[in-house]
């Protein structure tokens, strides 16, 4: 029996709008690749995926686009979402290729019946024996070991590349939650267009990235930090330099962070007052790419009087949840969402 169980191919996936990760049972997370797609315009074929393919955007010749196709968690180009996924499990799985695998895969908990349908359909066609969903958050709770069997609340906070969201958890269920479109991406644009507005600077989304993750923070440094952006002067026409400090950074993301911290408040406000009290003595857990923004911990502090707690880690936890969704399947069935089939 252990021999069939090694070959049943269990796949944990977080389908994320910035990265994709994928958990293979016995493996551990074999694929963690920017979820872009590069495609021939000429023909509409593929021709790179993941990491090959963000190295690609805003590089690519005329013909050539980069493409992201999920927005604010939500597929917006499915044959791309397809060939990617394709492209992943044929080499999350070359040992076994000839088994189907079995897929939990985390949607976002703002998710419309459509919007889970398409993620269903695209796992189907792209070689999947069975597909189940389920809510990130509660994806992320597992992924982090709380035990979401307990009556007792627990909050999570899960902000991801286009998606940032607030779930109490207690007893299988989500209790209450927001749900805001904005996540890493937001805060990215709204450096972009912040260099542009003040300096007529042209930044691309990747060097946006960067300055986010080297200068960016969502309360004040003890020692602010600067650092040197290369773009493109919007009216010389010319490549330019200039140096940033993370004090304007700080504020050409105040309205993305404020969004967030809003959607926080928003689900405190839903929670009873029982799971209240919980989340009083055990605070807030952040997770999700956007817990690594300094001082995002201390603003949510500042702004709920709660203790906040930044989970280690925080990219793996939501595929790290599915796969223990996997492995225990009988226990965690109840977290699982309808797929509409």
């Amino acid at each position: 029996m252990a021999f069939f169980d090694f070959l049943s191919n269990d796949v944990g996936i977080d389908l994320g709008t910035a990265n994709t990760l994928i958990h293979v049972r016995h493996k551990g997370i074999v694929i963690n690749e920017p979820t872009v797609v590069a495609v021939d315009k000429q023909t509409d074929k593929v021709v790179a995926i993941g990491a090959e393919a963000k190295r690609m955007v805003g590089r690519t010749p005329g013909d050539i686009i980069a493409v992201r196709p999920l927005k604010d968690g939500v597929i917006t180009a499915i044959t791309s979402v397809e060939a990617l996924l394709k492209d992943f499990l044929r080499r999350s799985m070359k040992y076994s290729l000839f088994v189907r695998p079995r897929v939990v895969c985390g949607v976002p908990s703002g998710s419309t019946e459509v919007e889970k349908r398409a993620v269903y359909d695209s796992l189907a066609q792209a070689g999947a024996r069975e597909v189940y969903l389920v809510a990130e958050p509660m994806a992320a709770a597992i992924g982090m070991d709380i035990p979401v069997e307990d009556p007792s609340g627990n909050m999570v906070v899960d902000i991801g590349g286009g998606t940032s969201e607030i779930a109490v958890i207690a007893l299988y269920g989500i209790v209450c939650d927001a749900s805001v479109r904005v996540g890493g991406d937001e805060i990215d644009e709204a450096i972009v267009l912040y260099l542009k507005k003040t300096y007529s600077l042209l930044v691309g989304e990747s060097t946006a990235e960067q300055i986010k993750m080297k200068i960016g923070s969502a309360w004040p440094l003890e020692e602010e930090l600067e650092m040197e952006v290369k773009g493109r002067d919007l009216v010389a026409g010319i490549p330019k330099t200039m140096r940033i400090k993370s004090e304007e950074i700080r504020e050409a993301i105040k309205e993305p962070i404020d969004r967030i911290v809003g959607a926080v408040k928003q689900a405190l406000e839903q929670t009873p007052p029982e799971l209240s009290a919980d989340i009083l003595d055990k605070g807030i857990v952040l997770t999700g790419g956007g817990a690594m923004l300094r001082g995002l911990d201390e603003l949510l502090m500042r702004e709920t009087e709660l203790p906040v707690n930044v989970i280690d880690e925080p990219l793996d936890r939501v595929v790290l949840g599915t796969a223990k969704i996997l492995e225990n399947f009988e226990k965690y069935k109840k977290v699982l969402l309808p797929s509409g089939r």
